[in-house]
């Protein structure tokens, strides 16, 4: 599989099943999208989403997909049956489809959705594959504390960015590689140290008088 980011700003997510499943994927799809979910009953938080109390059956899946004209639908019920049927119609449908209750046997096509973890506007996501979701909870614990700082760092090489328009594209880069790899810089964002208008200054100023050097 190959990983791609995907904005579900103004698209729609169906999620069909509303147990801890269905919760937390309606939770992670809200973010950006209108989520959708269909369940007789439901369980956990579902903030930002709408909840459709109703007990579908397999024939009654393409008046779904009607309804919401979904851009990706989730099958998470305990429905075998019902989470087939989802998966047959997305595909007939083009839809992308993520089946919650296969793990490590991915029909071609399918969307699986990795652990991820968020730092202001950076995204790091970690799969398996489906293979084995602890491993993936366990290894988003371990970056999260590395991250700290990273959603900083995006804005300020963000900025940096346009200030430096006047260098040359190769100068430009090699300030701005300069910067994302300072530990003085990191530092101070994790602190949020006052000094780091000096401490960035003084990393491009290296960077120049290295590249006036003869």
């Amino acid at each position: 599989m190959i990983p791609l980011l995907h904005d579900f700003e103004g698209q729609t997510v169906l999620i069909f099943g509303g147990g801890s499943v269905g919760a937390r994927k309606a939770r992670r799809f809200s973010r950006e999208a209108r989520v959708v979910v269909v369940s007789p009953a439901f369980s956990g938080a579902f903030d930002g989403s709408e909840l459709v109390r109703a007990a579908p059956t397999p024939a009654d899946v393409p008046e779904w997909f009607e309804r919401a004209d979904p851009a990706l639908v989730v099958a998470a019920t305990d429905d075998e049956e019902l989470n087939e049927a989802v998966e047959r119609e997305a595909r007939e449908r083009g839809v992308l489809v993520n089946r919650a209750d296969t793990h490590g046997s991915r029909e071609p096509g399918s969307v699986v959705v990795p652990a991820t973890v968020r730092e202001g506007g950076v995204v790091v996501s970690i799969s398996t594959g489906g293979r084995s979701p602890a491993l993936s909870r366990e290894l988003r614990k371990r970056i999260e504390p590395e991250l700290a700082g990273a959603g900083e760092m995006a804005e300020l090489t963000a900025e940096l960015r346009e200030e430096l328009a006047d260098l040359s594209p190769e100068r430009r880069r090699e300030a701005l590689r300069a910067v994302v790899s300072s530990s003085a810089v990191w530092k101070d964002l994790r602190t949020g140290d006052t000094n780091r208008p000096q401490v960035v200054a003084d990393v491009i100023d290296r960077v120049e008088s290295e590249g006036r050097s003869p």
